[in-house]
């Protein structure tokens, strides 16, 4: 397992690196939306499958945040990044925050999308067995896109967003994928972090809600930011692209001006 090296892309020259790491109900198409409209020259976007989706969909592993971040950590490597910054969605975002865990003194930002917290989401009840049962059945799978952006999307898109899911997902590993980024809380080994960190949550997403941000990601990092997108629920890459963009690739800019007022004796942010 150690010459494996997740299926990726690259997108740009720009100095300042980036990784794009999806979520739990897709592989790294889900950032197609933005793609086309990202700054190109100031940043290298690589977007990358996780363990058992898209062209890793076939790929043993344990499935973890902590075996993802370990990956983009041997990516980095291979691909000559000394220092970067990180976007994870949902999913992606608790597999960014063990990178912050794992080599803080690699990452220049993360910025989590709808992301799931440190502490997990545990699950139970009737809610336990939707998600669990998603694994293998789709109705399941329509229900939380559906829940999870207020209700207001069209019946095409998100039968569409199911679609992509089953097609490009391994079953066993999605359902163990869950064990892991709602089950397990290491929040401990993160709070505390100086990385500057971006929170942007979707204003209709009832489950990791702006509320939720503030009780978790911004009582943990003390250069934490939360955005919140108006009419977006938990899938912004496709509810506000542009938005998105501009949010994202603000603060990502930021880190050189911060980088600036240190040289000057201030306090970077």
């Amino acid at each position: 397992m150690n010459s494996f090296v997740l299926p990726h892309e690259v997108h740009g020259d720009g100095a300042h690196q980036v990784f794009a790491v999806h979520g739990w109900f897709a592989d790294r198409s889900a950032y197609a939306a933005v793609l086309p409209d990202l700054d190109r020259t100031a940043f290298t976007y690589v977007p990358v499958d996780l363990r058992g989706y898209g062209e890793a969909r076939d790929v043993t592993g344990s499935f973890t945040t902590a075996e993802a971040a370990a990956d983009l950590l041997a990516l980095a490597d291979r691909l000559g990044w000394a220092r970067f910054s990180v976007i994870g969605h949902s999913m992606g975002g608790a597999v960014a925050q063990r990178l912050l865990a794992l080599a803080p003194d690699r990452l220049r930002r993360i910025v989590g999308v709808s992301p799931v917290p440190a502490s997990g989401m545990p699950l139970s009840g009737e809610q336990g067995a939707l998600f669990t049962e998603a694994a293998h059945k789709a109705g399941n799978r329509r229900v939380i896109l559906d829940f999870t952006t207020g209700g207001r999307r069209p019946a095409a898109w998100l039968d569409r967003m199911v679609a992509r899911s089953l097609e490009r997902s391994d079953a066993k590993a999605f359902r163990a994928w869950l064990d892991s980024w709602a089950g397990e809380d290491f929040h401990t080994e993160v709070a505390g972090a100086t990385v500057p960190a971006l929170a942007v949550a979707g204003e209709l997403d009832p489950a990791l809600s702006p509320a939720l941000m503030r009780r978790t990601w911004l009582s943990w990092y003390p250069h934490g930011h939360l955005v919140t997108l108006p009419g977006a629920g938990h899938y912004a890459m496709d509810e506000a692209p542009l938005d998105l963009i501009r949010v994202v690739e603000d603060f990502l800019r930021a880190d050189g001006e911060d980088r600036a007022v240190g040289a000057d004796g201030g306090d970077p942010a």
